[in-house]
């Protein structure tokens, strides 16, 4: 009880000086819980909108694996009308009704503005039917009567300032379509962001399916006391078992739905979860300082302590019950933080155009207890070693000032494993740069990282005296004796600069690598269109990759100026090798004009006669991996279509990063063998304009799919701006995450320059006693922030850059070879490292000038 009774006291004396390390566990298990509760929220949002809009059972076509698939000619895969009155036969049906939809949709305005999500969610248009009112109701005009009628959702017609009359234009594989809003339909459940439109069945039929008496699906709704799974069995035994269907109950259905958003969840939660972690090591730090300068500062207090009867153990669970009590506080209040921020990351959703509504909002029990866990075991852990080093405070110590730094000098040992570490590690990074596979350098990038990084963490106290006092040369002596005694400041506790300096260097080092990186993407990119890329236009759904419908392709074919047009396509297919060895591969089907638009390095062979008639071309590494030469013959079974016997025309070297490891084929010869109608529509075009007619040829192109606002015309300029968006987009919320960390680093920097002051409360009042100036004083410390924010940037940059580089060796196995270090980049942050120096000087520097000399010198150390 008495070393609780101390810990509590102990705490609330020093409140202030806990403050910053109780933010920096607030902001980590805030982010953690936020992570977790906005996850969870959005995964209740998609569980109740699958599961209220499923009907009891579903029957639909066994050559679709889900609801969501559609087929690369843009035509649903459908069942015959007639399926209805076979199953409304079955016992306990209720209702059979079917339905015709399709995701290969886009919807205009009057103006061509796309009336899609800008999230990636789907524009979905189907048959309107009595299913529907389990998840809508319409709240305003009627569902549509006829093919000149369509109904919107209501968020949809919000977020466009839709009303009853406008006309819309539904783009599908078959056609166009212009109809006017007859109706507005709102969701009882949350939308998270799709577009629905409602067309009549005979319209759905033709225009979404290209086909009277056909559906994609059929809703079956159970009469009273028939359970799903009853009703399941009994549909099967109406369709005499036919393994043309597929039959899932609602709670199938909406499994299965789950399962691929649960995929793409998962992967953004354990990604923020990362950058959580990050957030969490650099806290451990901040940590580790406060608590570290604590017992230095009670050195005299706990030698009393010491005399007066207590023991190692006591004084030891006396700083970890502090601990606790920190851990606890700021945990308490980072779930409590974490809860506001999932609610202001789904209104921030909301406003790109996710709805989620904080109706739905979820914090599972497992979510506080997540967070109260994680913040008081890494606030203990982080305080294990200063409180062992209080446990061996003598009784002598009370005789001593407090305050005397008894880690000054880093011991040799210390030192000694922490070269060994760094070594080890940069033989990883070197070995990842000497690897022939990118799985195996992958292993050897992964432990250099580690190992580098626990390195420079042992050894930061070494390296602070080396590159303090560099860095003082040309930041600090500027500054005459002010900035000298700043330098000795910063070098007085070796240590504590060094674990400062390394919780800014874990963020910076991660800023730089993924800087080399994306940098790196872009130059190899932009290098490889130069080099291989010999069209001058692209034509293509840049966003979501969607294949472009034959009315647009029309359009394209149709300008003119242009000296030729190529066609390109995937086909799937199973290719299986003389060896008798089968590949799930596919195969490129294309125009003979793509050579010229796509120059590829020809091992063997002659590439022109691949596209010839039967013949194809096949990969160096696949033709390596099954002992293929040319003239060999491949078997292709394409998947929508008949089998082929094709002989291999050419090689084709996989040392590139367009089309790696691709086989082509004639577009001919692959529509031979797969029937018009289930032929693949074209995934891209390419385009050559006449000499000396490339504007005019872009213009043209341009105009000519202006009706058709998800296809971009780009030439080779437009193509690398769009990259280096994407890579930059990319980038740009990577950093985001990663402020978190640096703001927490940022936070011990203002904590240990506070307790410094606090520390050196006498000297700063004998300074002033013998002349030194608030404002002098005020610079020294500001200073000394400033070099030790620097140091960090240093470190974090240099070691980010060395990661970055031998990362990049690893890319360029995959066709990315050039290495290219974004110096502007490094440059401005180093800067703005001096920047952040200074901001977290403000506060300790503003205290430490408003002292009053005679009770600073009074002050008992």
């Amino acid at each position: 009880m008495t070393v609780w009774k101390t810990s509590v006291r102990n705490f609330f004396a020093h409140k202030g000086r806990m403050a910053l390390s109780a933010v920096a566990v607030l902001l980590s298990v805030a982010f953690v819980c936020g992570t977790l509760v906005f996850t969870d929220t959005m995964n209740t949002t998609f569980d109740k909108l699958f599961t209220i809009s499923s009907p009891d059972v579903t029957v639909s076509p066994k050559t679709s694996d889900d609801q969501g698939e559609q087929p690369d000619n843009g035509k649903p895969a459908s069942l015959p009308a007639s399926v209805i009155q076979q199953v409304e036969k079955a016992d306990g049906v209720e209702r059979a009704e079917g339905s015709a939809f399709s995701m290969a949709v886009t919807v205009v305005n009057s103006d061509n503005k796309n009336m899609g999500s800008d999230t990636g969610a789907p524009t979905i248009a189907s048959n309107w039917t009595k299913n529907d009112l389990r998840s809508m109701e319409i709240t305003s005009g009627h569902a549509p009567r006829g093919p000149t009628e369509m109904m919107v959702d209501a968020d949809t017609a919000k977020k466009h300032k839709l009303k009853i009359g406008d006309e819309l234009r539904a783009i599908a594989a078959t056609g166009d379509l212009k109809a006017r809003i007859s109706g507005i339909a709102s969701f009882t459940a949350t939308n998270p962001g799709a577009t629905v439109v409602y067309l009549d069945t005979a319209t759905a039929q033709k225009h979404l399916l290209g086909a009277p008496g056909v559906f994609t699906q059929i809703l079956v709704t159970a009469g009273s006391g028939v359970s799903d799974a009853q009703l399941k069995k009994n549909v099967a035994a109406a369709l005499d078992g036919n393994a043309a269907y597929k039959l899932q109950t609602q709670q199938e259905a909406a499994d299965a739905n789950k399962d691929d958003m649960g995929a793409f969840l998962d992967v953004m939660k354990y990604a923020m979860l990362g950058f959580a972690g990050i957030a969490f090591l650099v806290g451990i730090f901040l940590i580790v300082n406060t608590f570290s300068m604590l017992v230095a500062q009670r050195t005299r207090e706990i030698g009393l302590m010491r005399a007066i009867g207590s023991s190692r153990k006591q004084v030891n669970r006396s700083v970890l019950l502090e601990a606790v009590l920190l851990g606890i506080v700021g945990s308490l209040l980072g779930v409590a933080a974490g809860v506001g921020l999932a609610v202001g990351l789904m209104k921030m959703m909301s406003a790109v155009g996710m709805t989620l509504s904080t109706e739905d909002l979820t914090v599972a029990w497992t979510t506080p207890a997540i967070g109260l866990v994680l913040g008081i075991v890494v606030t203990v852990l982080a305080a294990y070693i200063p409180a062992r080093r209080a446990g061996k405070v003598s009784p002598m110590a009370a005789l001593r000032d407090a305050g005397t730094p008894a880690d000054g000098r880093s011991g040799w040992i210390r030192a000694g494993i922490g070269l060994f570490l760094t070594a080890a590690g940069g033989a990883a990074l070197w070995a990842t740069t000497q690897a022939d596979k990118a799985t195996e350098g992958s292993m050897f990038l992964a432990l250099g990282v580690l190992l580098t990084l626990i390195g420079f963490i042992v050894i930061g106290p070494l390296l602070a005296g080396v590159v303090v006092r560099g860095l003082s040369v040309v930041v600090l002596r500027l500054f005459g004796p002010v900035g000298r005694l700043a330098e000795r400041n910063a070098l007085r506790n070796p240590r504590r600069t060094g674990a400062t300096g390394a919780a800014l260097m874990i963020g910076l080092a991660l800023v730089a690598c993924l800087s080399v990186v994306g940098s790196s993407m872009v130059a190899s990119a932009t290098e490889e269109l130069d080099k291989s890329v010999g069209a001058d236009f692209m034509v293509q759904d840049g966003s979501t990759g969607r294949p472009i419908v034959p009315q647009a392709a029309d359009a394209v074919r149709a300008v003119p100026g242009l000296e030729h047009m190529t066609d390109y396509t995937f086909v799937k297919a199973k290719i299986t090798a003389p060896n008798g060895k089968t590949e799930d591969e596919g195969i490129v089907a294309a125009d003979p004009t793509y050579q010229q638009d796509v120059r590829r390095t020809v091992v063997s062979g002659d590439l022109a006669k691949a596209y010839g008639k039967d013949a194809m071309s096949v990969g160096d590494g696949y033709a390596e991996r099954h002992g293929i030469q040319v003239g060999d013959t491949i078997t292709v079974a394409f998947k929508a279509g008949e089998t082929a016997k094709l002989k291999v025309a050419a090689i084709t070297s996989d040392d590139t990063n367009i089309d790696r490891g691709a086989m082509y084929t004639n577009l001919t010869t692959a529509s031979s063998y797969v029937p018009a109608d289930r032929m693949p529509q074209n995934v891209i075009m390419f385009a050559k304009a006449e000499e000396g007619k490339e504007k005019e040829a872009y213009a043209a192109l341009k105009s000519a799919i202006a009706e058709y606002p998800v296809y971009k015309v780009q030439n080779q300029a437009d193509f690398k701006e769009q990259l280096k968006d994407q890579i930059g987009q990319l980038l740009n919320i990577v950093y985001g995450l990663l402020a978190l960390a640096i703001i927490v680093a940022v936070l011990g920097v203002v904590n240990t320059l506070a307790l410094s002051v606090v520390e050196r409360t006498r000297e700063i009042g004998l300074m002033r006693a013998i002349g030194l100036s608030r404002r002098q004083l005020r610079r020294m410390i500001r200073l000394e922030s400033v070099v030790i924010a620097l140091f960090g940037a240093l470190l974090g940059l240099g070691l980010g850059m060395g990661w970055g580089t031998a990362a990049q060796k690893l890319l360029a196995l995959e066709g990315l070879e050039v290495l290219e270090i974004p110096w502007p980049t490094i440059l401005t942050v180093f800067a703005c490292s001096a920047l952040v120096g200074l901001f977290a000087a403000l506060v300790p520097a503003f205290r430490a000038g408003r002292m009053n000399v005679l009770n600073a010198i009074a002050t008992d150390g």
